[in-house]
């Protein structure tokens, strides 16, 4: 019994020894296959770091202001009688907007008038009884006083009806209408607002630094949030006296065409000054970069002999770069990569550093400094 006992400890033991050992076998097989292998190829597309003429610019941000730009209010206390506009309307400069009741100052104009023809009526029948020495000259000075008067009283009344025909200051585009038919108004009630729209002013700010880079005449280039992918040209205009006192900065006022006014006051937009002498840019694709906290690289492709047969196969090296202005599809990188060499500008973020690679640039999109996406 004992003698069956051993035999079968000693089986199994032989059994466990023999499975221990083809697994090891099959272990030290999968290690070594694993040095051996090598990831095929990742397919990227590439460009070649190159130069290129930059505009020089100076970037800013500022607001969009209209050239004339009021709310138009009530000079006179009265009630609205008539509404003349249309809310957002183009109206001409002397076009009626508000009437308010004038019944009462009509009748006072009518009375003043009256008063002014026996007045003049009276003044020269004075005029001929002073030429015969019939009267005293201060009589005939008392008549014209009494002409004068009334005259003026006459146009008092006419000045208010004036006001209480409440006209467009100027040529522009109307706003939201602010005013109720019936309505009785107070002095200086608001109305209704009123801009020029064409040509519009955009006011920013440059650090004094610059100011001697800075001259009216200079072209302007606006672009903003609300209207991607358009630019807008434009002057500098004015240049502010003074440079503020808390900032260092100085104000700055350029002029924009707007014929469509898809440029509205109180706009924030990007504002670029192009100076008169352009600079040499290192430009590279602005897809090349891969950002990170601790520092933006890209990867730069290089040729390098392939360890198994000794061909020569393209990789990717790692390198940090320092960066600059972005204009468009591009950016400008200031040390890090040299002209010439290419990099990877597709799929960064799933390359590491020494992979192999094939560059296929059959379906690389054209890159441009102003690109013009179209509308989806």
């Amino acid at each position: 019994m004992k003698k069956r006992i051993l035999i079968a400890v000693l089986f199994l033991v032989v059994l466990v020894g023999v499975i221990g050992g083809v697994k090891a076998l099959q272990i030290r097989r999968m290690i070594g296959q694993k040095g051996a292998f090598s990831p095929p190829p990742e397919t990227v597309t590439a460009s070649v770091v190159h130069t290129e003429t930059w505009e020089a610019r100076l970037k800013a941000v500022g607001s969009l202001e209209a050239v004339q730009g009021v709310t138009v209010a009530a000079e006179e206390a009265g009630k609205v009688v008539r509404i003349a506009f249309q809310p957002g309307a183009a109206v001409k400069a002397g076009e009626l907007l508000v009437q308010q009741d004038i019944s009462s100052e009509q009748a006072q104009l009518r009375a003043a008038e009256a008063a002014v023809e026996l007045a003049k009526i009276n003044f020269e029948r004075r005029a001929k009884l002073l030429a015969t020495r019939t009267i005293s000259p201060s009589e005939f000075d008392n008549a014209d006083a009494q002409l004068k008067q009334s005259a003026a009283q006459a146009d008092q009344i006419r000045a208010v009806i004036g006001k209480k025909s409440i006209r467009a200051p100027f040529a522009g585009r109307l706003g939201l209408r602010l005013v109720n038919l019936g309505q009785v108004l107070r002095e200086g009630d608001p109305i209704v607002s009123i801009q020029t729209l064409d040509p519009v002013f955009v006011t920013f700010h440059l650090p004094q630094q610059q100011l001697e880079l800075i001259r009216t005449g200079l072209p302007v280039q606006v672009s903003g949030d609300a209207f991607p992918g358009q630019i807008f040209s434009g002057r500098i205009t004015a240049i502010n006296s003074q440079v503020d006192a808390a900032t260092r900065n100085i104000r700055m006022q350029a002029t924009l065409a707007n014929p469509r006014e898809t440029l509205r006051p109180g706009m924030f937009v990007k504002v670029a000054v192009v100076l008169p002498a352009a600079q040499a840019a290192l430009v590279m694709p602005a897809t090349a970069v891969l950002y990170a906290p601790y520092g933006d690289s890209v990867f730069v492709v290089e040729e390098k002999k392939d360890t198994a047969g000794g061909a020569a196969v393209k990789a990717v090296r790692q390198q940090f770069v320092r960066l600059g202005e972005k204009r468009g599809d591009f950016v400008a990188v200031l040390s890090g990569v040299r002209e010439g060499e290419a990099v990877v500008n597709s799929g960064v973020f799933k390359l590491r550093n020494g992979q192999s690679v094939v560059v296929a640039n059959t379906l690389m999109p054209e890159l441009e400094q102003s690109p013009k996406p179209e509308n989806s």
